[in-house]
C-alpha cells in the first residue's frame, strides 16, 4: 500500500551565499532532486526554502550537495534537525575569522612565499608558485565539478579553474596564483558588503527589547519579550522601548515611533491608542495589553515582508538572468575561438593565444552583471523599510518609479479621515437636535467615517441615541432604518433627488458643498427633514506632496465617491485634478483610462479601495502598520503622510538609476578588458578584475542606496 505524504516546507540558512550567481547555482542544484518544488532562494538574507516530498528524496542528500558547492547549511524554523555546518558564517564573528578570510590569507601567504623562494633562492617560477596555484586549483576545481554535477557547468569556479589549469600548463604559475588570490579577495569583499546590506534589516529586529515587565495583579515580573502572550498586561516605563504591539489600557505618554514608521515627531498616546513594538515611550508610564505575539508584531511582519520581497525577482533581474544564460556559453565559445583561430589561420603563437583565451574566460564571467539588479533592489528595500516605506518586491519598486500618474483616494488618504460635523440644518418642523438624533440612530452601527462623525456629535450633544431597527446600507448611496415605526433614510443628495425627497437644486446644499463639506440628507417616511454637513480636512503635508510629485513630472488625480463640489474644494486647495461621485466600478474604469496613458500608482486606505489598488500598476496603502496596509497592497506607507509617496518615487528612481550604473560598470569593464586582453595589453591577473573588481564595484554602488533618507519628513 502506498502512503501519500504531503510535501513539507524546509528552510535553511546557507552561509556564504552572497550574490545572485550563488543563489542561481543553489536553485539549479535543488531543482534537480525529485520531489523538490516551489524553490525560493534569497541571497540577501541567505535563506533557501522549498517543498520536498521526502518519500522521493532525503533532505540529507540536498544538504550534502549544497555543502559540496562550498556553502554552509543550517536548518531553520523547525526544519529537520541536522548537524548543520561548523563553519556557519552567519554567526557573529570578526571578518578575519571567517572561512573565506582564512582561505584568502592562506593562498596569499603561499603566493608571498613563492615570490620569496623565486627571487631569493632562484627557484624557477613554474615551481615556486605551484603550491599557491595548485591549492587554489584544487579548491575551486572541486567546487566547479560539484557545480557541474548539480546543473551549473558554466559557473565562475569553472572559469577560474580552467584559466588556472591552463596557466599552469603553459608555465605561467605566478599569474595563476595571483588570479586565485585576487578572486578570493573579491569574494571576501563581496561577502563583507552583502553582510552590511543584511545588517540593515537585522537592525530592525534589534529594536525590540529582550525583556518585558508583565503585571500579575500587583506583582511585576520580568520575562523574555519573545515569550509574551496575547492579552497579557505589560508595564512600559518612561525611556523604555515597547516590547510588543499593544493597546494602552492605562496611562498617557508621547511615543517615539521613528524606529518603526519613520515618523520624526513623538505621537501623543492615551487609553485605547495602539503602540508598536520597538517604539520608545518618552514621558509617562503606560500599561499595555499585548495584541500580537513576538512572531507577529509589526517589526516581525515588516522584516518578513521585506525578506520575501528581496527574494522576488524584478522584471529587470529576470531579463538579465535570461540574458546571462545565453551570454556565458557564447563568451566561452568566443574565448575558445580566440585560442585556436589565430594560430590556425594566421600562424600565431599557440602559447600567446592560449594565454589570451584563458584571460578571456575570466573576462567572460557574468557575476557582476547578474548581481547588478538584485543588489540594488535588496539595498533599496532595506532602506525603504527603515524610512517607513514598505515595498513588497522589485517589480513594485520598479513600477513606482515608472508611474506617470498617481491616483489618490480622498477620505483617509489626502484627508485625515476623521470628518467632523460642521452643520445641522432643519428643513421643516423637525428640530435640528431631532435631525441629528435620527441620523445617529440609523448610522449607529456603521463603520463609515461620516457615520462616526455624526455619532460623535450626537454623543457630544448628549442626545439619546438608540440604534434603528432593520438598518441596512444601500452601497455608495444611503443607509436606511426604522426609528419609532417610521422609515429614516440618511442619503447623499444625489440619491435623495433620485427618490424624490429633495429638489433638483437646493441652494443650502450647494452652498455647503462649495465650502468643501459633505452633505447628507435625512428623510422621514420619504420627506426630507434636515441636512447634516461634515468636513474632512486635508492632511498637513498633502499639498506639499502633490507639488513634489509635479516636480518629478508626475500628474496627480483624486478619485472619490464624494460629491463633485466637495471633491473640487479639496482638490482645488491641493492643486490636483478631481474625478468625483465615483462608484467602485467607476473608479476601476478611471484607473483603466489612466493606465492607457502610462503607468499608474493608486494610493488608498487599503480597505475600501482594494479593487482600485489591485487594478493599478502598483497599489500603495496608507496606514500606520495596520494589518490591511501591510498585507493587501504592493506597497504601504507606515506613517500617515502623503509625502511618503514622493519618497517612494525618489527611492524607486534612485534604484533604477543605480541599476543602470551597475550594468554600465559590469559591461563597461568587460568591454575594456575584452579589447586589452585580445591585444595583449593585459594578462590573466588583470583580467580577473573584469569580474571580481566589477562585482565589488557593483555591490558597493548598490550599498549607496542604504543611505537613502526622506526629504518630506522634517522634525
Amino acid at each position: 500500500m502506498t502512503i501519500n505524504v504531503d510535501p513539507r516546507t524546509l528552510k535553511y540558512r546557507v552561509a556564504g551565499m552572497d550574490c545572485a550567481s550563488c543563489a542561481s547555482k543553489i536553485e539549479a542544484a535543488v531543482s534537480r532532486f525529485a520531489g523538490a518544488e516551489e524553490i525560493t532562494v534569497n541571497f540577501a538574507n541567505q535563506v533557501l526554502a522549498f517543498k520536498l516530498d521526502e518519500a522521493r528524496t532525503n533532505p540529507a542528500s540536498i544538504e550534502k550537495t549544497i555543502k559540496g558547492l562550498g556553502y554552509g547549511v543550517t536548518p531553520l524554523d523547525g526544519a529537520r534537525p541536522g548537524d548543520g555546518d561548523d563553519e556557519d558564517e552567519m554567526a557573529e564573528r570578526a571578518w578575519w575569522r571567517t572561512r573565506k578570510a582564512r582561505l584568502t590569507l592562506l593562498v596569499a601567504g603561499l603566493t608571498v612565499l613563492g615570490a620569496a623562494v623565486h627571487f631569493g633562492a632562484g627557484v624557477p617560477e613554474r615551481w615556486a608558485y605551484m603550491p599557491a596555484a595548485g591549492f587554489g586549483l584544487a579548491f575551486f576545481g572541486r567546487r566547479a565539478w560539484a557545480g557541474a554535477l548539480a546543473g551549473t557547468p558554466f559557473s565562475i569556479e569553472t572559469l577560474v579553474s580552467v584559466a588556472t589549469a591552463g596557466a599552469l600548463a603553459i608555465g605561467a604559475s605566478s599569474e595563476a596564483a595571483v588570479v586565485i588570490v585576487l578572486f578570493l579577495v573579491g569574494e571576501l569583499l563581496e561577502g563583507l558588503a552583502a553582510g552590511r546590506a543584511r545588517a540593515g534589516i537585522r537592525s530592525l529586529a534589534d529594536l525590540v527589547p529582550r525583556t518585558a515587565l508583565v503585571l500579575d495583579g500587583d506583582d511585576t515580573r520580568e520575562v523574555p519579550a519573545e515569550k509574551l502572550e496575547v492579552d497579557q498586561i505589560v508595564l512600559v516605563r518612561p525611556g523604555d522601548r515597547v516590547p510588543a504591539d499593544g493597546e494602552i489600557v492605562e496611562g498617557a505618554s508621547d511615543v517615539d515611533e521613528a524606529p518603526v514608521t519613520g515618523e520624526s515627531v513623538p505621537v501623543a498616546k492615551t487609553v485605547g491608542g495602539r503602540v508598536f513594538a520597538g517604539s520608545v515611550n518618552t514621558t509617562g508610564s503606560l500599561k499595555l495589553r499585548v495584541t500580537k505575539t513576538a512572531a507577529d508584531n509589526t517589526i516581525a511582519r515588516i522584516i518578513r515582508l521585506v525578506e520575501e520581497a528581496q527574494a522576488a525577482k524584478s522584471p529587470t533581474a529576470r531579463f538579465i538572468d535570461r540574458f546571462s544564460k545565453i551570454y556565458t556559453p557564447f563568451a566561452i565559445l568566443f574565448a575558445a575561438l580566440v585560442m585556436v583561430l589565430p594560430p590556425l589561420v594566421l600562424g600565431g603563437d599557440w602559447s600567446t593565444w592560449i594565454y589570451r583565451g584563458l584571460a578571456l574566460l575570466l573576462v567572460a564571467c557574468p557575476c557582476a552583471l547578474v548581481l547588478s539588479t538584485p543588489a540594488a533592489i535588496a539595498s533599496a528595500l532595506a532602506a525603504g523599510a527603515r524610512a517607513g516605506l514598505l515595498i513588497k518586491g522589485g517589480a513594485a519598486l520598479e513600477a513606482i518609479g515608472r508611474a506617470r500618474t498617481v491616483a489618490f483616494d480622498k477620505t483617509g488618504t489626502l484627508t485625515v479621515g476623521q470628518p467632523k460635523v460642521t452643520d445641522v440644518k432643519a428643513l421643516g418642523d423637525v428640530e435640528e437636535a431631532r435631525v441629528l438624533e435620527l441620523a445617529a440612530a440609523v448610522e449607529a452601527r456603521s463603520a463609515h467615517p461620516i457615520a462616526a462623525a455624526i455619532l460623535e456629535r450626537a454623543l457630544a450633544d448628549r442626545l439619546p441615541v438608540k440604534p434603528a431597527l432593520a438598518a441596512r446600507a444601500i452601497a455608495g448611496k444611503a443607509v436606511e432604518g426604522r426609528v419609532g415605526g417610521k422609515v429614516v433614510l440618511v442619503a447623499s443628495p444625489r440619491h435623495a433627488r433620485e427618490v424624490g425627497a429633495l429638489s433638483v437644486e437646493n441652494p443650502l446644499v450647494e452652498s455647503m458643498e462649495r465650502e468643501g463639506k459633505t452633505v447628507v440628507v435625512v428623510t422621514l417616511d420619504g420627506v426630507a427633514v434636515g441636512l447634516v454637513a461634515v468636513r474632512d480636512e486635508p492632511r498637513p503635508d498633502a499639498a506639499t506632496a502633490i507639488r513634489g510629485l509635479s516636480g518629478l513630472g508626475i500628474s496627480s488625480v483624486m478619485l472619490t465617491g464624494d460629491n463633485a463640489r466637495t471633491g473640487e474644494a479639496i482638490g482645488g486647495a491641493l492643486g490636483l485634478t478631481v474625478r468625483a461621485e465615483l462608484l467602485p466600478d467607476q473608479k476601476l474604469a478611471e484607473i483603466a483610462k489612466l493606465k492607457a496613458l502610462g503607468g499608474v500608482a493608486m494610493v488608498g486606505d487599503g480597505i475600501n479601495d482594494a479593487p482600485a489598488l489591485a487594478a493599478a500598476n502598483v497599489g500603495i496603502a496608507m496606514g500606520s502598520g495596520t494589518d490591511v496596509a501591510l498585507e493587501t497592497a504592493d506597497a504601504a506607507l507606515l506613517r500617515e503622510r502623503v509625502g511618503g509617496v514622493v519618497d517612494m518615487v525618489r527611492l524607486s528612481r534612485a534604484t533604477l538609476g543605480n541599476i543602470k550604473q551597475n550594468v554600465a560598470i559590469a559591461l563597461g569593464l568587460k568591454a575594456v578588458f575584452l579589447v586589452t586582453t585580445i591585444t595583449g595589453t593585459t594578462g590573466l591577473w588583470l583580467a580577473i578584475l573584469a569580474d571580481t573588481g566589477a562585482t565589488v564595484l557593483v555591490t558597493l554602488n548598490a550599498l549607496r542606496l542604504l543611505g537613502f533618507r526622506s526629504e518630506t519628513i522634517r522634525p
